[in-house]
């Protein structure tokens, strides 16, 4: 699957940021039985790895993906491990190049029309929105609907069960990327039904 076919798979991807490996399975078992099948496993602990491969290992009906790839050497490693796709806050010249030349679904982030142009030039047409919250949010999707008609965006950063239903009502997005579904307590606690619950909620959501 391409980068748009995966984003279509449901309206939220769960933006996770795993502390321990012991949690990695069933907080994905729970978010995938919830109805959120795509994962982003965001590189973030020194456990990330090693949850990623995990959950590709035992979670088959998961589409899991890793996030905050910052270089080519990121890309590589993340690739190797069993990745999907990939996720980046931000895009350099030298990341687009070789996520094009491996055929990695990629997904780069944006906060400016500039950049947004870039990518687009290069031939990236579904661009994540970060920090969406802070960066103009709703408002920003809506001023950039018509100059940058054809792109489509994964806006993430501050969104909420609360907020993400706006961002959804947009034409010009395509998901949106949230760390609400698995809170930090419920997820150290082992509450895999609280996750389960919210990932149905998010799930149900609409997106246009």
């Amino acid at each position: 699957m391409d980068i748009a076919a995966i984003a279509a798979l449901a309206p939220v991807i769960p933006v996770l940021t795993i502390e321990s490996r012991e949690s990695a399975v069933p907080l994905a078992r729970a978010l995938v039985k919830g109805g959120l099948p795509v994962l982003e496993i965001t590189l973030r602990t020194g456990v990330a790895l090693e949850a990623l491969r995990a959950i590709v290992a035992e979670v088959p009906e998961a589409v899991v993906g890793a996030g905050t790839v910052l270089n080519s050497a990121q890309l590589a490693e993340v690739q190797r491990a069993g990745a999907r796709f990939v996720v980046s806050p931000g895009c350099t010249s030298t990341l687009a190049a070789e996520a094009r030349r491996t055929g990695m679904p990629f997904l780069p982030g944006v906060q400016t029309v500039s950049e947004a142009m870039a990518l687009a030039e290069q031939g990236f047409q579904l661009l994540k929105f970060f920090p969406a919250d802070i960066a103009g949010g709703v408002g920003w999707l809506k001023a950039v609907s018509a100059p940058l008609a054809g792109l489509r965006f994964c806006p993430t950063g501050g969104i909420g069960a609360d907020t993400a239903p706006a961002y959804l009502a947009l034409a010009n997005v395509a998901c949106v990327g949230g760390s609400w579904v698995a809170p930090k307590a419920a997820v150290a606690s082992g509450d895999w039904a609280a996750v389960e619950r919210l990932a149905a909620a998010a799930a149900s959501l609409k997106g246009r």
